[in-house]
């Protein structure tokens, strides 16, 4: 079951698959969903509506997808970075116990099909360059830009 929302970024395909969220990613276009949703995609949609407007810092869905041990380890370690920061691609290779994994590092982040919710667009690389996104630079820039904001409007209040 599928359900579609319009983000500040453009359009996402939300998936769920036998009760647990597997897929969200950037899609081209907004079709029109007719059938009633899912708990499980209502809940999504409601948190990622929330975490658009700054109200969400961390998700609280049960979330599957399929990849190997290394992979997995990868995806884990993504759910550990705090909103707002950022990792390199070596750090995480060092943290899941590969020091001299990075490309694999960043090869798994690639291949990760929960898209903000694990965030891969918290990893980049060494030097402070963004590295890859499957969605393009542009949505990465967008995402560490508008954590970055909600987290500097959290410390000095409204101006």
């Amino acid at each position: 079951m599928k359900a579609f929302l319009q983000s500040p970024v453009g359009v996402i395909e939300i998936e769920e698959n036998d009760g647990y969220i597997s897929s969200v990613r950037f899609v081209s276009e907004m079709p029109e969903v007719k059938a009633p949703l899912s708990n499980i995609l209502n809940q999504a949609i409601n948190q990622l509506e929330e975490y658009f407007s700054g109200e969400r810092k961390i998700f609280d869905l049960p979330l599957k997808q399929a990849g190997t041990p290394f992979q997995e380890k990868s995806w884990d370690y993504l759910m550990t970075i705090p909103y707002g920061k950022t990792v390199s691609y070596k750090d995480e290779a060092i943290a899941i116990g590969s020091p001299k994994g990075c490309r694999a590092v960043g090869s798994a982040n690639g291949k990760n099909n929960i898209a903000i919710i694990v965030p891969c667009h918290r990893v980049i690389n060494e030097g402070k360059g963004l590295g890859g996104y499957a969605y393009g630079l542009d949505v990465k820039k967008y995402l560490l830009k508008f954590e970055s904001q909600s987290i500097d409007a959290t410390l000095f209040g409204p101006m």
